[in-house]
């Protein structure tokens, strides 16, 4: 510890927004970086504790306190060493985490944690700025051959840990870029593709192969790949979202959140106009669903120009503060505000939408009821942002004979590994890299095993 100190002469002091009337006005980043020396003050206000619950909170384990201390002395270069020791994305997670170690910070108690996040971010950021981030190629290759079915986070992060572990991944994709949700699930204001894109360089040079518009178990049967690889990790995501059942549900401009935020995400990656967008311009907004694929509608259809934003949520509403000596240092449950939500957008609890109305064949008001009073809402586009329930039951599963596994990583079908949300269910991008590279231990435990069979 630089200063053993710090967290009592230094005020927690993080990251902020642009203006909400700047940023709604364009697709970029609205976080604004703290310059580096304001990062390593505020790294000094990490104790080093005993018992670093940060590291409990933390899905990929990062050894928080250690490259704490690294910041505080500016020993930026060590510091991006220890980050990258357990997380190979930390640009991604730096930006779209909701920093659960924050959380379960000590500092937290009074509600005033160390900015991990913010110095997770900084330093990757600047590792990049200064060229430190190269490929690690491994030593020598040992031949074996994986396909790796998704690349989201979790296939991602396994490929690269099979490629340095000296195994040559290829990457299947059944859309035109690489990234899975990374890309075309999250909007630009929040993680620019270019992350995405040299992050893929990089594990290019390593000896991952990218293969893009491939869909496994539609254009390539699975049996083929078994034929041609040693192993096939499933890394496709929980891509069937949940639906609906009421009334009026097959209205048009009612839509699934994920074909909405795609669909811009495409647009604005230069993808030609579809004959029928779906388009908040001007249009009165209902988002159902309170988590952050619902924010992320919220902050897209203000960039589009919505004439008013409205979001719906089945739950209560949860306290203002939770109460840390039940919930430190697991997650609480407590009301939160996006930066999306702050754009503007009214939010509702405890609401159960009964039916939708329409004129034309097209949805004009949603109809529900929250406690036992009934209302009705202006509605030309509704967004259902309701979660997801696993991989869809006519996917690749099925296709592959499997089942996913109730502990580890491997399938009962021999040579079939499994992870990410397709194994674990939807989670956070931090839980899908710490899947990945799981999995790719014991893909790699695996290959040995058989090796020396």
């Amino acid at each position: 510890m630089t200063n053993p100190t710090g967290f009592l002469e230094i005020p927690r002091h993080d990251r902020h927004y642009r203006p909400v009337r700047e940023r709604v006005a364009d697709w970029l980043e609205f976080v604004q970086p703290l310059p580096p020396y304001e990062v390593a003050r505020q790294a000094e206000r990490c104790m080093d504790c005993g018992i670093p619950f940060c590291h409990t909170g933390c899905p990929v384990s990062n050894l928080i306190p250690d490259w704490n201390d690294l910041v505080s002395r500016e020993d930026w270069r060590a510091a991006l060493d220890r980050l990258h020791r357990t997380n190979n994305f930390p640009e991604f997670t730096g930006r779209i985490c909701p920093a659960p170690c924050e959380a379960a910070c000590t500092l937290n108690l009074d509600d005033n944690p160390v900015t991990i996040k913010t110095i997770e971010c900084e330093i990757v950021d600047r590792g990049w700025r200064e060229g430190w981030i190269v490929p690690h190629m491994a030593p020598r290759g040992t031949g074996r051959r994986v396909a790796v079915v998704g690349s989201g986070p979790a296939g991602l992060a396994c490929a690269q840990q099979l490629a340095r572990m000296g195994h040559a991944p290829t990457v299947f994709e059944k859309a035109d870029r690489i990234g899975g949700l990374l890309r075309y699930g999250i909007p630009d204001f929040k993680m620019e593709r270019m992350l995405i894109d040299r992050r893929i360089e990089q594990m290019e040079r390593e000896g991952v192969i990218f293969r893009t518009n491939m869909e496994i178990g539609g254009d390539v049967p699975v049996e083929r790949l078994m034929d041609d690889y040693c192993v096939l990790v499933l890394a496709a995501g929980a891509e069937q979202p949940r639906d609906l059942a009421v009334p009026g549900r097959e209205l048009g401009g009612i839509h699934f959140a994920m074909d909405y935020l795609t669909e811009s995400n495409k647009r604005n990656a230069g993808a030609p106009e579809p004959e029928q967008p779906i388009l908040a311009t001007g249009k009165h907004v209902v988002v159902i669903g309170g988590g952050d694929t619902g924010s992320d509608c919220i902050g897209t259809a203000h960039r589009q120009g919505a004439a008013s934003v409205a979001q719906l949520e089945i739950m209560p509403e949860p306290p203002l503060r939770e109460d840390k000596g039940l919930s430190w240092p697991l997650w609480p449950m407590k009301l939160r505000t996006s930066s999306s939500q702050e754009e503007g957008a009214g939010r509702a609890f405890s609401i159960v939408t009964t039916h939708f109305e329409g004129e034309n064949g097209r949805v004009s008001r949603l109809v529900g009821r929250q406690g036992d009073e009934p209302f009705a809402l202006k509605a030309d586009l509704v967004l259902l942002a309701m979660g997801f329930l696993g991989s869809p039951p006519d996917g690749i599963l099925g296709k592959a004979g499997v089942e996913m596994p109730k502990q580890g990583y491997a399938t009962a079908r021999d040579g079939i590994f499994a992870c990410g949300d397709m194994r674990r269910g939807q989670s956070l991008v931090v839980w899908a890299i710490r899947e990945g590279r799981d999995c790719a231990a014991a893909v790699d435990k695996y290959l040995a095993e058989t090796a020396a069979r």
